[in-house]
């Protein structure tokens, strides 16, 4: 699948542009001012004002079965947010109850002030993208994006305008006449990106709108759509299970897990301060060593004694030291650190080499069981012996050590 054509002008670059589309419908004039959209990265949720979307104790069973588990979440004005998770967690389902797709057995939605639980998908205020495109493949572009519009009952003049300056904002001027089967993975999508915006609906739903494309088209495309989402100030509420998009994309991470939500936070909280061991394994990579407390400031992981930083568990209590490999530092022989504490000494197992870093997997020295994986640049390898059944001395900072009481 080939993204990078030459007369496809990406996303950024229209956005940037100084003839960038004014939008001229009567709700556009909201989505040409971002800035009165504070971003929750920049300023605590609790200062955000009023949510534009609430989601109040919704609970949905499918026969037995339990899909979604007293679910609270508010979305604020302009916010992205990603539902995450493994296959099954029930973000997808969430979406649908957001969308009016999928009726919830109790609970309720609150958009922009309006009770929307009992609403058809139709009398919503949503623009919706999902995996598959769903395009109309007897239809062009045009008149693709133009399908909305005109089920609106838009003047011919509204709707060419509008879907020109569409077409320029996602990068396809002068694509409108195409087919979807004329066009790559990446521009169908644009298409249907420019259709769910068309009504300038006030929410926008992303139903793992990538993870169908190429990898490279991918990640062009998802760092398009955040600062087309930026610029227009829209709410959005993007499903997907790849944790790099979520880290990527979202002003907040929400980390689902068998119908629950296990976590709320910005992707770098989320990744610093998991809450729970399943969201530390989850987001990112981490390592995981068994063992018991001893002090408030320490934890023995077999022979291995750690001083750690951050401890709420009561000494002999079971719990999972988890650290990421990045964290872990790699000492030279001749190292000053060599004294400090939390030195362990582990045999090199296999190198992998990911292009600009090698992930190392290592088994400690003693009676724990556990293997370790550490990353480390191509510069820090070089000076380093790295070799199969080498010996490294690692530090764990014990500011980076993370306990979960088992």
């Amino acid at each position: 699948m080939t993204f990078s054509e030459p007369s496809v002008k990406p996303i950024a670059e229209s956005l940037s542009s100084s003839t960038a589309p004014s939008l001229s419908l009567d709700q556009s004039q909201t989505l040409e001012q971002p800035q009165t959209a504070q971003r929750p990265e920049e300023v605590p949720v609790q200062n955000l004002g009023e949510p534009y979307l609430q989601v109040e104790n919704v609970h949905k069973t499918f026969g037995q079965f339990v899909a979604l588990r007293d679910i609270h979440l508010k979305v604020y004005p302009g916010e992205f947010v990603c539902l995450l998770g493994p296959s099954g967690c029930g973000k997808t389902t969430l979406l649908r109850i957001i969308a009016g797709l999928e009726d919830q057995t109790s609970g309720r939605i609150i958009q922009a002030g309006r009770d929307v639980s009992k609403l058809p998908a139709a009398k919503r205020d949503f623009g919706i993208v999902f995996q598959s495109y769903a395009l109309f493949p007897n239809l062009t572009a045009t008149q693709n994006i133009a399908y909305g519009l005109q089920n609106a009952k838009e003047s011919k003049q509204k709707i060419q305008t509008r879907v020109e300056e569409l077409l320029d904002l996602v990068g396809l001027e002068g694509f409108g006449q195409k087919y979807p089967a004329q066009m790559s993975g990446g521009q169908q999508q644009r298409v249907a990106l420019a259709r769910a915006l068309a009504l300038s609906p006030g929410l926008l739903l992303l139903d793992e709108p990538l993870s169908a494309l190429d990898a490279q088209v991918r990640v062009k495309l998802r760092t398009e759509i955040s600062q087309l989402q930026k610029r227009l100030g829209i709410t959005t509420v993007m499903v997907t299970h790849d944790q790099s998009e979520a880290l990527a994309m979202a002003d907040r991470a929400v980390v689902m897990d068998k119908g629950y939500i296990a976590q709320v936070g910005t992707p770098r909280t989320i990744y610093q301060h998991p809450n729970t061991p399943f969201v530390a394994n989850f987001i990112g990579v981490m390592n995981f060593l068994h063992g018991v407390v001893m002090t408030s400031q320490q934890v023995r992981c077999g022979n291995i004694v750690f001083d750690v930083s951050h401890n709420e568990a009561s000494p002999n209590q079971a719990v999972t030291v988890a650290i990421r490999p990045e964290d872990i530092q790699v000492l030279k022989p001749d190292s000053l650190e060599l004294n400090l504490p939390n030195i362990v000494l582990a045999e090199v197992q296999a190198i992998e080499f990911l292009g600009s870093a090698y992930r190392v997997t290592l088994c400690p020295e003693g009676d724990a069981k556990e293997f370790i994986a550490i990353e480390l640049s191509i510069q820090e390898a070089s000076q380093v012996d790295l070799s199969t059944h080498s010996w490294l001395k690692l530090r764990f900072p014990p500011e980076q050590i993370r306990v979960f009481a088992v």
